[in-house]
């Protein structure tokens, strides 16, 4: 009976220190993914629909809102200057997506603004993962909004074509960080468990 006691006792101990271990791990992954969120700056195009013309269309208004802001979305811009910085021009934003609409044939209105949304994880080119929550973005959304969108991340500067990935990100965030979006969400369970705490917040908010 004693030996079943003792046996009992260690199974409990050993259960108690792994539920400490994952709390301990679980605590320094939300730290990390909170440091991500707060120093990566997005850009979200909401296209109108998911019609094949809405599709297209806004990919070309996503073009010419970047060409008319490249000195501002040259990856020089952090989540933290974008408000300030970026917020003077949207008007211009605004009316370059607006006059590229017309030019298409569409009448769709469109709304530029500098933001805080909040995203699900997202793995962007197979390569950088972004854990779910709140993060600063520059949001255009064209018409109803309720199309398939485009996102992308500014700061660092992932999707400019002469970015190079590791080394920007390497810029920015800590070892730690690094290590979460290195990960993939297919073999980080805590990715989905960040996840189903953030969807959580937002409804109740």
């Amino acid at each position: 009976m004693r030996h079943k006691n003792w046996i009992r006792s260690l199974e409990i101990s050993v259960l108690c220190a792994f539920v400490i271990c994952a709390a301990f791990s679980m605590t320094a992954f939300v730290r990390s993914c909170e440091v991500i969120n707060e120093s990566v700056l997005r850009m979200h195009v909401i296209a109108n629909s998911d019609s094949e013309e809405d599709q297209t269309l806004k990919l070309k208004v996503r073009d010419a809102v970047l060409q008319a802001g490249a000195d501002i979305f040259d990856g020089s811009v952090t989540a933290e200057e974008a408000e300030r910085k970026i917020t003077p021009r949207i008007d211009e934003l605004t009316r370059v997506a607006r006059e590229t609409i017309a030019a298409e044939g569409f009448d769709y209105e469109v709304k530029v603004t500098v933001t805080q949304e909040y995203f699900n994880t997202r793995t962007y080119e197979d390569q950088i993962t972004l854990p779910a929550g709140m993060y600063h973005a520059v949001k255009v959304v064209i018409g109803a909004g309720e199309g398939h969108n485009w996102w992308c991340v500014m700061f660092p500067p992932l999707c400019l074509p002469a970015a190079e990935s590791r080394a920007e990100i390497d810029a920015v965030l800590s070892g730690d960080e690094v290590k979460v979006v290195e990960s993939s969400p297919e073999y980080e369970p805590r990715f989905k468990i960040l996840e189903w705490f953030g969807q959580l917040k937002e409804k109740l908010s």
